[in-house]
């Protein structure tokens, strides 16, 4: 009898993981960006948590003839170094409604840090907005989710 009821056991903890990946979205992951301007697939950044924070660093470039770009425009230790493997967020914290937040998020396209704040697009989880502060001013972009294969 305890050998019938296992096959249903699997089946059900099979649909609660399904449902769990599937309603679980977050903003963890691999990320493409996409310049806000013109439309151009710029760079894939991978958002992770460390020490129970937000973190995200430059996994590959592709916008064509850039892939090996170096930080021209960064000061001290990042001036000149490669963007592929730079951290550009550090150390965001949770905030209500599944927002993260943070005081370096890091453009260095641009040789800037802003004040950040990241979170999952209501109407598609696969798709997430990152917001740049500069004083009272902010800019948003929409990253699109990678799917994994």
């Amino acid at each position: 009898m305890k050998n019938n009821r296992m096959p249903n056991k699997l089946i059900l903890l099979s649909f609660f993981l399904l449902l769990q990946t599937a309603w679980g979205q977050t903003v963890f992951g691999k990320w493409k960006t996409v310049d806000d301007r013109n439309g151009i697939n710029k760079a894939i950044i991978h958002v992770y948590k460390e020490d129970g924070l937000m973190q995200a660093k430059v996994v590959k470039i592709l916008e064509e003839g850039k892939e090996n770009a170096l930080c021209t425009k960064c000061d001290g230790e990042l001036k000149d170094k490669p963007i592929v493997g730079m951290k550009i967020m550090d150390d965001f914290e949770k905030s209500g409604k599944g927002e993260y937040k943070g005081k370096r998020l890091f453009d260095p396209e641009q040789g800037m840090t802003f004040r950040g704040k990241v979170w999952l697009d209501d109407e598609n989880e696969n798709r997430l907005k990152v917001r740049g502060y500069l004083a009272f001013l902010y800019r948003t972009q929409t990253w699109h989710r990678i799917l994994e294969e």
